[in-house]
């Protein structure tokens, strides 16, 4: 059968953040790149977090009942050699089709890895600080989001009292988030999407930049050797055209797991591909503010203006913290001490959560402490080569157990969660202190890690894969440690690297025509 044949300069497999880290800053300098997914633009500005929406920017629930019609299952039953009771189910493992990825609904929080316990010594220390704040420019992260809230103080003083003992800059702080108040509206907040990081490239028209949904790429074709991809076979789902996209750089950002996907079904399978799989068990609550906290905050003059202005527009309502105050944001970080990331705030509900929809949800409260897992070769994706999935690529499957290191460090993990949880008030009923399903936080990493050995890693320090000079990746798979904060902003610092290794390579040839 033959294939419609296109040339282009890069080519960008995945339009989330990390794909659109890479074709900002490529087109930046001087690139001309084609970005291509398989689902479609769900906003007018490619990307653009659905939250931004007036409609959810005040109910989590529903947000949360929009957001899981976009989440497609990953997983199928393990074939594992090893016995199945030591086996966790990764089933609630997800991917988002569509231009955005996760960003069209991720919480935002982006803390930077911890300099000994999470972070890579594949890209060098002094790199690290540079990258993380350019990364940070690039998401508009900050910490003032919720600073001035009513809630966020009262919370950030109980526990900040709770953690006295915790050294600087390791105690009870602002949690770092991807987002800001509007200029126009400062109850509402703007959420940074994918149109956040493309900037200039999301308002179209920009001289080599191309961005086109519902084209899922089903193979990379390597040449005969192996050592160059020759070209990629891209689905057009809304013509079903298959189109032969010829380019001098390939960059693959799925994901953690349709990335490797993809390296499988087009033959590119290096030892460590899939293997080495982390991901970050989640303790979780939610607790109703206790009413002594309450109660202070009528008595407290940093709030007076804004109680009384409450109490005038609404005599009768028993709770002095006004209707329209923003959630808690408060962040313990990850400490060699405590290896966990806690955040302290309000977001999606859980699909197995009971909570009486009657509670005011100004006094609840959501606790999510987030663990590592040390990463194995054992634990790891595997993919079919006969079963299909329903985008006709290799279905996925997991195997994956926690070492007795692992466990140990989770009872650590709940026992402090327990302790904040009785500093700020008593558990809501049907949200008491327990582990939720791995994977539903997404956070999975270590499928195609970074590393210095191409037999333990899939891709060098420059996230190039090994022994293939036109093909690089990206992604929460890069990261090769056990990990236990968001690892979005750590993948952005990632790809700015990347891509201005591209930059500095140089190109094979100039680009003839963009996908039309």
């Amino acid at each position: 059968m033959s294939h419609q044949r296109i040339e282009v300069d890069v080519l960008v497999v995945g339009s989330g953040p990390v794909g659109a880290t890479f074709a900002r800053t490529l087109v930046n300098g001087g690139r001309q790149v084609v970005v291509v997914d398989a689902g479609p633009q769900l906003s007018s500005r490619p990307g653009e977090h659905l939250k931004n929406h007036l409609a959810y920017q005040h109910s989590h629930e529903r947000f949360g009942a929009l957001i899981r019609g976009h989440l497609h299952p990953l997983s199928r039953p393990s074939r594992a050699v090893v016995p199945p009771e030591e086996l966790i189910s990764l089933a609630a493992g997800v991917a988002t089709y569509a231009v955005g990825g996760m960003a069209t609904h991720w919480t935002g929080v982006t803390p930077r890895h911890h300099p000994t316990v999470e972070r890579s010594s594949a890209i060098p220390a002094a790199d690290w600080d540079s990258l993380y704040g350019e990364a940070e420019a690039l998401l508009n992260t900050r910490t003032d989001l919720t600073a001035s809230a009513i809630s966020h103080q009262v919370v950030l003083d109980a526990l900040a009292a709770e953690y006295a003992e915790l050294p600087a800059p390791y105690g009870v702080q602002h949690l770092p988030m991807a987002a800001e108040r509007r200029a126009d509206n400062p109850r509402l907040v703007r959420w940074t999407g994918v149109d956040t990081i493309l900037g200039p490239l999301a308002d179209g028209g920009a001289d080599g930049f191309v961005l086109r949904e519902q084209h899922q790429c089903t193979r990379l074709v390597p040449a005969a050797d192996g050592s160059r991809i020759e070209y990629a076979e891209i689905v057009d789902h809304t013509t079903w055209r298959t189109l032969r996209v010829e380019a001098s750089t390939y960059v693959v950002a799925c994901g953690a797991v349709l990335t490797p996907q993809l390296l499988h079904a087009s033959g590119i399978r290096p030892p460590a591909l899939g293997r080495y799989l982390t991901e970050q068990p989640v303790a979780f609550c939610q607790i109703l503010l206790r009413d002594d906290l309450v109660e202070g905050v009528a008595a407290d003059p940093r709030f007076a203006e804004r109680v009384a202005a409450h109490r005038a527009g609404h005599p009768g309502d028993a709770v002095p913290i006004p209707l329209d105050d923003l959630d808690p944001n408060v962040w313990i970080p990850v400490s060699p001490e405590r290896p966990w990331h806690c955040q302290i705030h309000r977001d999606l509900p859980y699909d197995d959560m009971v909570v009486d929809p009657d509670l005011d949800g100004r006094l609840v409260v959501d606790l999510r402490w987030f663990g590592l897992v040390d990463p194995r070769p054992e634990n790891r994706v595997v993919f079919s080569d006969t079963a299909r999935d329903r985008y006709g690529m290799p279905e996925a499957g997991f195997e994956f157990s926690l070492s007795d290191s692992d466990r140990a460090r989770q009872h650590r993990m709940m026992a402090d969660l327990r302790r904040a949880a009785a500093a700020l008030g008593p558990y809501v009923p049907g949200s008491e202190p327990r582990f939720i399903l791995p994977t539903l936080p997404l956070h999975i990493a270590g499928t195609t890690r970074m590393g210095t050995d191409p037999d333990t890693s899939v891709v060098d320090p420059g996230s190039r894969v090994w022994g293939v000079e036109n093909l690089y990746l990206g992604g929460n798979g890069l990261i090769p440690t056990g990990n236990a904060s968001n690892p979005t902003l750590t993948s952005v610092a990632m790809a700015l690297r990347a891509a201005r290794g591209i930059l500095r390579a140089g190109r094979a040839f100039p680009a003839e025509r963009a996908l039309a």
